[in-house]
């Protein structure tokens, strides 16, 4: 069971908000436009319209706003998404180890209660993407709602 205190800030708040999410989400894919092997997945760059709708995802999914949800189809679209990508256990190892340095060029906090939750949803995340993108997987969870992570077993450290 992780930490569940009601004054808690979502990962969300802690991070900094839409705003910082959307410099997560613009160093992350500036990333894998140069990344050999993350860039075919985007062949001709990471749009506008792409980066906007991942940042409405991470926002979600670390507590904040439901924008992916109410707007953009929740998480049956971005189940589609993935479906048939055929991602390889190197490509994602890759997204993950992205994903962290990108926090670190977002300016995101490094303190490590917030980065072990981050890292965390990352680490599930990519292994679920990973095996939703299987070609013709059909043992998939069809429905469900977008995650909402929380803080996991250790709560910031106020000082």
């Amino acid at each position: 069971m992780g930490v569940q205190e009601p004054d808690l800030p979502t990962l969300h708040e802690w991070a900094g908000g839409d705003h910082a999410v959307r410099r997560l989400i613009d160093a992350f894919y500036d990333r894998v436009e140069a990344d050999e092997l993350l860039s075919p997945f985007f062949p001709g760059g990471v749009s506008e319209h792409h980066r906007d709708h991942v940042t409405a995802w991470w926002a979600e999914v670390l507590g904040g706003p439901t924008r992916y949800t109410d707007e953009l189809g929740g998480y049956e679209r971005m189940l589609a998404h993935h479906r048939d990508l055929d991602i390889s256990p190197t490509q994602r190892y890759r997204f993950a180890s992205t994903m962290s340095l990108a926090a670190d060029d977002a300016g995101l906090p490094d303190d490590p209660e917030f980065r072990a939750a981050f890292v965390g949803y990352v680490e599930w995340g990519t292994r679920l993407a990973m095996h939703n993108a299987r070609p013709g997987a059909d043992d998939l969870t069809e429905h469900a709602p977008v995650p909402r992570w929380g803080w996991g077993v250790a709560p910031p450290w106020l000082g």
